[in-house]
């Protein structure tokens, strides 16, 4: 809206700042971080009140766990709301990179909205049929796919080599999707223990909002030897919502956790993800900043296999970060512990940009 205003005024006076993707970023993340903190005890009191019971907890899980039983979910609410508020004011209402990712948020926002309803309703961990769920991801996956396509081309860039690319042609609708949608899943499956997965979330988002920025300046794409991508550094701003929304949850979600965000909130930031590395032709380094959501995904596909193969389990529990508490390490531990990962492997995503 902000933006909107700006051109009509010709971007004069105090208005010539809307003009900077920087200045909105920062403007964005503070607004979403604001609206965040304001709604948040609102949303807890009422999702309390709600649900009663608050999320199913395993009764096979880590007994510390049983602790945190009456504790509301669906806390991705909150996200979703001061993230789209942020966004409308602040982003260029013209990018269809931002509504892409926006349309994915949203949409995979209400498939985990119908699974944790599921769940709460029935006091049960089984939720919408795993394939019935697969298939709406799909679909919205696959419409931002189309749209964001429509803007790029289908090349897959690799990372660390300059002017490199495989054109994987009319696949790479395929493969956008894929990306989209496994993102969804794995930060799905990282959203285990108090503060996991929103923190992770929020360096990746701002790993993403600096390559976003990047990737969308002719000039320092000419310098870095990365893929240009016009309008891409609208992205900037999405991410910038995202860390905003997001620190604002983890407000609210630090332990002992007030509220949980539910497949509500981490379908709908992956999603989100997945989204703006494929619009920023960046999906290899996702898996290099994401490789926290990669590593807890394959956890849990390992585990699977194996015990269905020999009868055996690889972990003793599956996502991995269960497998450290039956280790006896203390929740806080595990989550710090991964936290520093998702640091080093955001640094790590940065260098691609210039080791080329």
């Amino acid at each position: 809206m902000f933006y909107w205003l700006a051109e009509l005024f010709g971007f004069e006076g105090v208005f010539n700042l809307v003009r900077y993707q920087s200045f909105r970023a920062g403007a964005t993340l503070v607004t979403a971080l604001a609206i965040g903190l304001v709604i948040g005890p609102r949303f807890i009191n009422l999702l309390s009140v709600r649900q009663g019971k608050g999320q199913p907890i395993r009764e096979d899980g880590p007994q510390s766990h049983l602790a945190k039983r009456g504790t509301p979910t669906m806390g991705g609410l909150m996200i979703l709301t001061s993230l789209t508020l942020a966004l409308l004011l602040w982003m260029n209402l013209s990018s269809p990179f931002v509504w892409a990712c926006l349309a994915v948020t949203i949409g995979f926002g209400l498939i985990g909205f119908l699974d944790d309803y599921d769940k709460v309703s029935k006091n049960s961990h089984a939720g919408v049929p795993a394939r019935v769920r697969l298939l709406g991801e799909f679909v919205v996956a696959g419409l931002a796919a189309w749209l964001i396509v429509s803007q790029i081309n289908t090349n897959l860039y690799v990372p660390f080599f300059s002017d490199f690319s495989i054109p994987l042609g009319p696949f790479y609708y395929v493969f956008a999707a894929i990306v989209i949608v496994g993102a969804g899943n794995a930060v799905n499956l990282t959203d285990g223990l108090d503060g996991l997965a929103i923190m992770p979330v929020i360096i990746a988002a701002g790993t993403f909002a600096i390559i976003a920025y990047l990737v969308g300046r002719a000039d320092f794409s000419a310098y870095l030897g990365i893929p240009h991508v016009a309008g891409a550094g609208e992205l900037a701003i999405f991410c910038a919502a995202i860390m905003g929304a997001g620190l604002a949850f983890l407000w609210f979600n630090a332990p002992p956790a007030a509220v949980f965000m539910g497949d509500t909130g981490s379908l709908a930031l992956g999603g989100a993800l997945g989204a703006i590395a494929v619009a920023s032709h960046h999906e290899v380094v996702l898996a290099i900043v994401g490789g926290l959501f990669v590593l807890e995904a394959v956890s849990v596909i390992v585990q699977v296999f194996w015990f269905k193969r020999t009868g055996k389990r690889v972990f003793r529990m599956a996502p991995i970060h269960h497998h450290f508490e039956q280790l006896g390490w203390s929740e806080s531990k595990v989550v710090i512990r991964f936290w520093i990962i998702s640091i080093v492997l955001a640094l790590i995503g940065l260098a691609t940009l210039k080791l080329r």
